[in-house]
């Protein structure tokens, strides 16, 4: 290869790597806008590398209005010296993100936070969403229910589990916790996430009434969920939409 076909690939790499962190960024904002946020906790990660290992994430503490591409920190989840060095990220951020790229190449994208009334929603004895209607039943036998929350995840042994846990599903319900979503992109993590946060407050909802829930039969609910699927391009529409309106109101998140 000559040395000018060469630099044209390393920028070409840069540029895809660079749109990685943009987008990324832009989650970061889109979830602050979107009252997802939890003071300068939670964390969303990325994977770069084709076996899922290198990613990029959130550094420590920093609120998820003010992130912006450049911060993300470019991590390998095989390298536990990475907590020595100073900007080293948060301990149950390293634990759940770290542990998971490491095991699970098909999670590219991991957005883990406590919005609101999914937060609800776990903090039930039973937090599994029931399909009610055409969004909760979009999570149909699709999500990982996890109920042995033990304390504030601070070591590998805790992402380890809970990347068995999650396994080939991309959506977990993380019971006396949050929640946590996968997606071969930002795009498609982020959509989930959208669709998974206005489904627990339809739950939430219609728990709060008191009256019987009007269940759909599994057949239909199958039916929903495999229907979602073929709106899959809808993830990219929607997210390439709300970073047009980031750019008019604050573009900084590319920077």
């Amino acid at each position: 290869m000559s040395n000018v076909t060469t630099l044209k690939s390393n920028k070409s790499e840069d540029s895809d790597l660079w749109q990685l962190r943009v987008d990324l960024a832009a989650a970061f904002r889109l979830a602050a806008q979107m009252n997802w946020h939890e003071s300068v906790a939670n964390h969303f990660s990325l994977a770069v590398s084709p076996d899922g290992k290198k990613f990029l994430m959130n550094p420590k503490w920093k609120h998820f209005s003010l992130i912006r591409a450049s911060d993300l920190l470019l991590l390998d989840s095989e390298d536990d010296s990475i907590m020595q060095r100073p900007d080293a990220p948060d301990t149950s951020a390293w634990a759940i993100h770290g542990g998971i790229h490491a095991n699970l190449s098909h999670a590219r994208c991991l957005l883990h936070c406590h919005p609101t009334y999914a937060t609800a929603l776990a903090g039930l004895a039973d937090p599994e969403l029931k399909p009610i209607e055409q969004n909760t039943a979009r999570f149909f036998n699709r999500m990982a229910i996890d109920l042995e929350f033990g304390g504030i995840a601070d070591d590998r042994a805790e992402g380890a589990r809970l990347a068995r846990l999650l396994g080939n599903k991309s959506r977990m319900m993380m019971g006396n916790h949050g929640v946590l979503v996968a997606g071969a992109t930002v795009a498609e993590a982020f959509e989930d996430l959208y669709y998974l946060e206005r489904a627990c407050q339809t739950m939430v909802l219609a728990y709060s009434t008191g009256q019987k829930l009007n269940v759909m039969p599994d057949e239909i609910a199958e039916k929903t969920a495999r229907g979602w699927e073929d709106y899959g391009g809808m993830a990219f529409a929607h997210f390439d939409d709300q970073k047009r309106m980031l750019d008019r109101v604050d573009p900084s998140y590319r920077d």
